[in-house]
């Protein structure tokens, strides 16, 4: 995926999260692009999914195939 334009990115995290800053925020609105950056560092950089590549981890993460 090419560099992507996050400037108009909006960007949340899980209600569950807390306020220890252990988090990372998800921005879904852009078309074509899942945007996922560490909620710490908001200026620093962010990764860049297609939206079936976010699905597919998500996936993975919900099956228990990462240690999380």
């Amino acid at each position: 995926m090419d560099q992507v334009d996050l400037g108009g990115a909006s960007w949340r995290k899980a209600t569950a999260s807390g306020d220890n800053g252990q988090c990372v925020e998800v921005a879904t609105n852009l078309p074509g692009v899942v945007a996922v950056r560490d909620s710490k560092d908001p200026s620093g950089p962010a990764l860049a999914f297609t939206p079936a590549q976010w699905r597919s981890f998500i996936g993975r993460v919900n099956t228990g195939a990462f240690d999380v």
